[in-house]
Protein backbone atom coordinates (compact mmCIF):
# COMPACT_ATOMS: atom_id res chain seq x y z
CA UNK A 1 0.00 0.00 0.00
CA UNK A 2 1.00 3.64 -0.35
CA UNK A 3 1.06 3.90 3.44
CA UNK A 4 3.52 1.00 3.75
CA UNK A 5 5.66 2.46 0.96
CA UNK A 6 5.75 5.85 2.66
CA UNK A 7 6.70 4.24 5.97
CA UNK A 8 9.45 2.27 4.17
CA UNK A 9 10.82 5.39 2.45
CA UNK A 10 10.81 7.30 5.72
CA UNK A 11 12.65 4.49 7.54
CA UNK A 12 15.08 4.18 4.63
CA UNK A 13 15.82 7.92 4.69
CA UNK A 14 16.39 7.82 8.45
CA UNK A 15 18.68 4.77 8.14
CA UNK A 16 20.79 6.64 5.57
CA UNK A 17 20.97 9.66 7.88
CA UNK A 18 21.96 7.45 10.80
CA UNK A 19 24.72 5.79 8.78
CA UNK A 20 26.17 9.16 7.91
CA UNK A 21 25.96 10.31 11.50
CA UNK A 22 23.76 13.27 10.58
CA UNK A 23 20.89 12.40 12.83
CA UNK A 24 20.48 13.88 16.28
CA UNK A 25 18.09 12.66 18.93
CA UNK A 26 15.64 15.42 18.12
CA UNK A 27 15.49 14.61 14.41
CA UNK A 28 12.49 12.33 14.86
CA UNK A 29 9.56 14.46 15.81
CA UNK A 30 7.14 17.10 14.88
CA UNK A 31 7.02 20.14 12.72
CA UNK A 32 4.74 23.15 12.73
CA UNK A 33 5.05 25.16 9.54
CA UNK A 34 5.38 28.97 9.84
CA UNK A 35 4.69 28.95 13.59
CA UNK A 36 6.01 30.87 16.59
CA UNK A 37 7.21 29.67 19.98
CA UNK A 38 4.28 29.23 22.37
CA UNK A 39 4.06 31.52 25.41
CA UNK A 40 5.18 29.82 28.60
CA UNK A 41 1.90 30.10 30.50
CA UNK A 42 -0.28 29.26 27.49
CA UNK A 43 -1.48 25.80 26.41
CA UNK A 44 -0.52 24.05 29.63
CA UNK A 45 -2.63 21.08 28.53
CA UNK A 46 -0.14 20.16 25.76
CA UNK A 47 1.42 16.70 26.00
CA UNK A 48 4.39 15.13 24.25
CA UNK A 49 3.67 11.45 23.57
CA UNK A 50 7.03 9.66 23.64
CA UNK A 51 8.76 6.36 23.00
CA UNK A 52 11.98 5.84 25.00
CA UNK A 53 12.12 9.56 25.81
CA UNK A 54 11.84 10.61 22.16
CA UNK A 55 8.92 12.78 21.02
CA UNK A 56 6.64 10.88 18.61
CA UNK A 57 3.26 12.65 18.72
CA UNK A 58 1.42 15.50 20.34
CA UNK A 59 -1.54 15.15 22.67
CA UNK A 60 -3.61 17.12 25.17
CA UNK A 61 -4.80 16.54 28.72
CA UNK A 62 -8.59 16.12 28.94
CA UNK A 63 -8.93 14.74 32.51
CA UNK A 64 -6.63 13.94 35.42
CA UNK A 65 -6.30 10.38 34.06
CA UNK A 66 -6.38 10.75 30.27
CA UNK A 67 -4.49 12.39 27.40
CA UNK A 68 -6.19 12.57 24.00
CA UNK A 69 -4.19 11.95 20.81
CA UNK A 70 -4.50 10.36 17.35
CA UNK A 71 -5.06 6.59 17.11
CA UNK A 72 -2.35 6.21 14.47
CA UNK A 73 0.16 7.30 17.14
CA UNK A 74 -0.29 3.81 18.67
CA UNK A 75 1.91 2.52 15.81
CA UNK A 76 4.80 4.49 17.31
CA UNK A 77 4.59 2.33 20.47
CA UNK A 78 4.37 5.20 22.95
CA UNK A 79 5.69 4.39 26.42
CA UNK A 80 5.20 7.68 28.27
CA UNK A 81 3.67 11.15 28.16
CA UNK A 82 5.41 14.38 29.17
CA UNK A 83 3.26 17.12 30.73
CA UNK A 84 4.17 20.44 32.29
CA UNK A 85 6.87 21.77 29.98
CA UNK A 86 7.02 23.49 26.59
CA UNK A 87 10.73 22.70 26.28
CA UNK A 88 11.53 19.04 25.68
CA UNK A 89 15.16 19.44 26.75
CA UNK A 90 13.89 20.32 30.23
CA UNK A 91 12.05 17.19 31.37
CA UNK A 92 12.34 15.85 34.90
CA UNK A 93 10.92 12.61 36.33
CA UNK A 94 7.88 14.36 37.76
CA UNK A 95 6.83 15.51 34.29
CA UNK A 96 6.87 11.98 32.84
CA UNK A 97 3.76 9.80 33.13
CA UNK A 98 3.63 6.15 32.14
CA UNK A 99 0.91 4.91 29.79
CA UNK A 100 -1.29 2.31 31.45
CA UNK A 101 -3.66 1.70 28.53
CA UNK A 102 -4.14 2.86 24.97
CA UNK A 103 -7.84 3.26 24.19
CA UNK A 104 -7.98 3.44 20.39
CA UNK A 105 -11.36 4.05 18.80
CA UNK A 106 -12.82 0.56 18.13
CA UNK A 107 -13.45 1.43 14.44
CA UNK A 108 -9.88 2.61 13.80
CA UNK A 109 -7.76 0.38 11.56
CA UNK A 110 -4.00 0.70 11.41
CA UNK A 111 -2.87 2.24 8.12
CA UNK A 112 -6.15 4.12 7.70
CA UNK A 113 -6.99 7.58 8.96
CA UNK A 114 -10.70 7.18 9.71
CA UNK A 115 -11.74 7.36 13.41
CA UNK A 116 -8.22 8.56 14.18
CA UNK A 117 -8.73 9.20 17.89
CA UNK A 118 -7.25 7.62 21.01
CA UNK A 119 -7.26 8.19 24.76
CA UNK A 120 -4.17 7.30 26.78
CA UNK A 121 -4.80 6.27 30.38
CA UNK A 122 -1.96 7.57 32.52
CA UNK A 123 -0.27 5.36 35.10
CA UNK A 124 -0.86 8.00 37.76
CA UNK A 125 -3.24 10.91 38.18
CA UNK A 126 -2.14 14.40 37.26
CA UNK A 127 -2.41 16.54 40.39
CA UNK A 128 -3.89 19.64 38.88
CA UNK A 129 -4.30 21.64 42.08
CA UNK A 130 -0.62 21.76 43.04
CA UNK A 131 1.12 21.72 39.70
CA UNK A 132 0.45 25.18 38.35
CA UNK A 133 2.30 24.25 35.17
CA UNK A 134 -0.34 21.71 34.08
CA UNK A 135 -3.96 22.43 33.22
CA UNK A 136 -6.53 20.38 31.41
CA UNK A 137 -8.54 21.62 28.45
CA UNK A 138 -12.33 21.36 28.52
CA UNK A 139 -13.85 19.28 25.73
CA UNK A 140 -16.79 20.58 23.66
CA UNK A 141 -20.16 19.44 25.01
CA UNK A 142 -21.95 19.20 21.66
CA UNK A 143 -21.36 18.92 17.93
CA UNK A 144 -20.01 22.17 16.54
CA UNK A 145 -20.12 23.40 12.94
CA UNK A 146 -17.23 25.71 12.15
CA UNK A 147 -17.63 28.50 9.61
CA UNK A 148 -15.27 28.65 6.66
CA UNK A 149 -12.16 30.85 7.24
CA UNK A 150 -12.62 30.85 11.01
CA UNK A 151 -9.14 31.08 12.53
CA UNK A 152 -8.10 28.32 14.94
CA UNK A 153 -4.68 27.42 16.32
CA UNK A 154 -2.62 24.23 16.29
CA UNK A 155 0.51 23.44 18.29
CA UNK A 156 3.34 20.91 18.22
CA UNK A 157 7.04 20.44 18.82
CA UNK A 158 9.58 20.65 16.07
CA UNK A 159 11.01 22.00 12.87
CA UNK A 160 9.66 24.90 10.91
CA UNK A 161 10.16 23.53 7.40
CA UNK A 162 9.88 20.17 5.66
CA UNK A 163 12.83 17.95 6.67
CA UNK A 164 14.14 20.83 8.74
CA UNK A 165 15.61 20.61 12.21
CA UNK A 166 13.19 20.17 15.08
CA UNK A 167 12.64 22.77 17.70
CA UNK A 168 12.61 21.53 21.28
CA UNK A 169 10.20 24.34 22.09
CA UNK A 170 6.47 24.13 21.51
CA UNK A 171 5.42 25.92 18.30
CA UNK A 172 1.95 27.32 17.61
CA UNK A 173 0.35 28.61 14.43
CA UNK A 174 -3.04 29.98 13.28
CA UNK A 175 -4.88 28.07 10.57
CA UNK A 176 -8.15 28.86 8.75
CA UNK A 177 -11.03 26.37 8.59
CA UNK A 178 -11.69 25.06 5.07
CA UNK A 179 -15.20 24.26 3.84
CA UNK A 180 -15.83 20.49 3.91
CA UNK A 181 -17.16 20.19 0.33
CA UNK A 182 -14.20 22.17 -0.99
CA UNK A 183 -11.84 20.04 1.09
CA UNK A 184 -13.32 16.83 -0.29
CA UNK A 185 -12.87 18.09 -3.86
CA UNK A 186 -9.26 19.07 -3.20
CA UNK A 187 -8.68 15.55 -1.83
CA UNK A 188 -10.08 14.07 -5.10
CA UNK A 189 -13.37 13.19 -3.43
CA UNK A 190 -11.69 10.84 -0.99
CA UNK A 191 -14.25 9.84 1.66
CA UNK A 192 -13.45 12.21 4.51
CA UNK A 193 -15.75 11.37 7.40
CA UNK A 194 -15.98 12.96 10.86
CA UNK A 195 -13.10 15.32 10.13
CA UNK A 196 -12.30 19.04 10.01
CA UNK A 197 -10.08 20.57 7.33
CA UNK A 198 -7.85 23.52 8.27
CA UNK A 199 -4.61 25.05 7.04
CA UNK A 200 -2.18 23.77 4.42
CA UNK A 201 -4.28 25.26 1.58
CA UNK A 202 -4.39 28.92 0.57
CA UNK A 203 -1.97 29.63 3.43
CA UNK A 204 1.64 28.81 4.22
CA UNK A 205 0.60 27.69 7.70
CA UNK A 206 0.05 24.07 8.66
CA UNK A 207 1.13 20.89 10.40
CA UNK A 208 3.78 18.31 9.59
CA UNK A 209 4.78 14.76 10.51
CA UNK A 210 4.97 14.21 14.25
CA UNK A 211 2.47 16.96 15.06
CA UNK A 212 -0.08 14.13 14.92
CA UNK A 213 -2.33 13.96 17.97
CA UNK A 214 -2.07 17.64 18.86
CA UNK A 215 -5.21 19.77 19.24
CA UNK A 216 -6.87 22.15 16.81
CA UNK A 217 -8.18 24.81 19.21
CA UNK A 218 -11.09 27.07 18.22
CA UNK A 219 -12.78 29.39 20.77
CA UNK A 220 -10.62 27.79 23.50
CA UNK A 221 -12.03 24.32 22.73
CA UNK A 222 -10.06 21.38 21.30
CA UNK A 223 -12.27 20.64 18.28
CA UNK A 224 -9.80 18.70 16.15
CA UNK A 225 -6.90 16.23 16.47
CA UNK A 226 -4.01 16.46 13.96
CA UNK A 227 -4.49 13.44 11.67
CA UNK A 228 -2.81 13.73 8.25
CA UNK A 229 -1.57 15.94 5.42
CA UNK A 230 -0.84 15.27 1.75
CA UNK A 231 1.86 12.61 1.22
CA UNK A 232 3.87 13.89 4.19
CA UNK A 233 4.70 17.06 2.25
CA UNK A 234 4.66 20.24 4.32
CA UNK A 235 5.51 22.70 1.54
CA UNK A 236 2.34 24.75 1.79
CA UNK A 237 0.08 25.85 0.30
CA UNK A 238 -0.92 22.50 -1.20
CA UNK A 239 -3.94 20.45 -0.03
CA UNK A 240 -5.84 21.00 3.27
CA UNK A 241 -4.58 19.40 6.47
CA UNK A 242 -7.09 16.98 7.98
CA UNK A 243 -8.08 16.72 11.65
CA UNK A 244 -10.33 14.24 13.48
CA UNK A 245 -13.54 16.04 14.54
CA UNK A 246 -13.62 15.58 18.33
CA UNK A 247 -17.27 16.61 18.62
CA UNK A 248 -18.34 13.57 16.55
CA UNK A 249 -16.94 11.15 19.15
CA UNK A 250 -18.30 12.68 22.38
CA UNK A 251 -20.40 9.72 23.67
CA UNK A 252 -17.41 7.35 23.26
CA UNK A 253 -15.07 9.83 24.97
CA UNK A 254 -17.42 10.56 27.89
CA UNK A 255 -17.95 6.86 28.55
CA UNK A 256 -14.20 6.20 28.86
CA UNK A 257 -13.59 9.27 31.04
CA UNK A 258 -16.41 8.22 33.35
CA UNK A 259 -15.58 4.49 33.62
CA UNK A 260 -11.80 5.08 33.41
CA UNK A 261 -11.61 2.00 31.18
CA UNK A 262 -11.25 1.47 27.43
CA UNK A 263 -14.57 0.91 25.70
CA UNK A 264 -14.42 -1.76 23.02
Amino acid sequence: TMHALREFLLIHALTCLMQHGKISKSALGSEIIKGKIAKEKAMQYMASVQNNNLHKCGGFLVSEDFVMTAAHCADKNPTSVVLGTHNLTKVDKKMRYGIQKMCKHPSFKSGSFANDIMLLKLSRKVRLGNEKTIKLIQLPIQKINLKENKMCSVAGWGATETKGKNSNELQVVSVPIINMKKCQKLWDNRALKNVICAGGYNTKNGICQGDSGGPLVCNKLPLGIVSFNNNNSCNYPNIPNVYTDVSKFLPWIKDILKKKKCKV
